[in-house]
């Protein structure tokens, strides 16, 4: 039986065995042929936009600096730089979690830490900014 499936836009064709219950699944009913197949994605109307005002981007600093943004959403683990710290270029100035995984996150160049706009413990979200410096 040819079946087609649609993943993340792409549409796939593919060859599905309907096995029977006694193969691989004791006690189960066998399926009713032929299987219902859904309409092509163009047949069902577009979703409209949602109205109302936009959300504001959260703050990401003071007037005239310039922001460290998360490569990756996760969870702060720390925070390794305060408030009026010089920083390096390529110094890490915080630590983030991803699926058991640590990320380093590293000044992109020397300025002075400005404001830091996350804590440990924090969730975050890809792009979002982590601190100001100037």
């Amino acid at each position: 039986m040819k079946l087609r499936i649609t993943v993340h836009g792409v549409a796939y064709e593919v060859d599905v065995e309907v096995l029977e219950a006694a193969e691989g699944f004791p006690g189960a009913a066998p399926l009713p042929l032929p299987l219902p197949v859904a309409p092509p994605a163009a047949a069902y109307p577009a979703a409209a936009a949602p109205a109302g005002p936009a959300a504001a981007p959260p703050p990401a600093g003071p007037a005239g600096s310039r922001s460290i943004a998360s490569p990756v959403a996760g969870t702060v683990l720390e925070v390794r730089v305060k408030v009026g710290d010089v920083l390096q270029e390529n110094q890490v100035v915080l630590v983030l979690e991803t699926m058991k995984m640590k990320t380093s996150i590293a000044a992109p160049a020397r300025g002075k830490v400005a404001e830091i706009l996350v804590g440990v413990g924090d969730a975050v979200k890809e792009g979002q900014a982590l601190l100001a410096y100037q």
